[in-house]
C-alpha cells in the first residue's frame, strides 16, 4: 500500500473564486454556480448533517445517524455525492481516490482524523474546541501537519 507523503502539506486557506467557491450563511454551504452535479449533492448533504452531535463511531454502519465523528462526517458527504459506497474510517481515507488537492473536492487526512474541503469550503468536526463539536463548514483556517491530501478522480 504507497502513501503519499504528507510532509509538504499546506495548510488549508479558504480563498473565493466567483463561480467556483461555496459561501457560507448562517453555517450553511451557499452552492457555488458553476459546480458539477456530485459537488453540488456533496454540499446538500454536507448541509443536512451540519449540527449534528459529534458522536464516536457516528455514521459508521449506517449513513443516516442522530450524529458522526470525523470519519463519519466525510463518509456520508462523499457517499452522497457518488464517491464512497460504504463509510470509511480516517486511516483509510489516506488512501481514497487520487493523490493531491481535488479541482472541486479534497480529502485531508491522518491517523485519527480526516475533513473534506468540497469548492473550498471545509467541512470539519471539533476543530476549535477543547470539546467534541459535530459536523460544521467552515472558512478559518487551519494546519495540515501529517495529512495527506486526496481526491475523488476527476474532482
Amino acid at each position: 500500500m504507497l502513501l503519499v507523503s504528507c510532509s509538504h502539506t499546506p495548510p488549508y486557506r479558504y480563498e473565493y473564486v466567483a463561480g467556483k467557491t461555496a459561501m457560507l450563511n448562517a453555517g450553511i454551504a451557499i452552492l457555488p454556480p458553476k459546480a458539477p452535479a456530485s459537488v453540488l449533492q456533496a454540499l446538500e448533504a454536507g448541509n443536512r448533517i451540519v449540527g449534528k452531535p459529534y458522536i464516536y463511531g457516528g455514521g459508521h454502519g449506517l449513513f443516516e445517524e442522530k450524529g458522526y465523528d470525523c470519519s463519519g462526517t466525510a463518509s456520508y458527504v462523499l457517499h452522497h455525492a457518488g464517491f464512497l459506497k460504504t463509510s470509511a474510517a480516517s486511516d483509510e481515507f489516506r488512501n481514497f481516490g487520487k493523490p493531491g488537492k481535488g479541482e472541486w473536492i479534497t480529502v485531508y487526512a491522518k491517523r485519527g482524523h480526516v475533513f473534506t474541503v468540497v469548492a473550498g469550503l471545509r467541512l470539519d468536526t471539533g476543530y476549535f474546541s477543547d470539546r467534541h463539536d459535530g459536523p460544521g463548514w467552515s472558512t478559518a483556517s487551519r494546519p495540515t501537519d501529517g495529512f495527506v491530501m486526496r481526491h475523488p478522480d476527476g474532482y
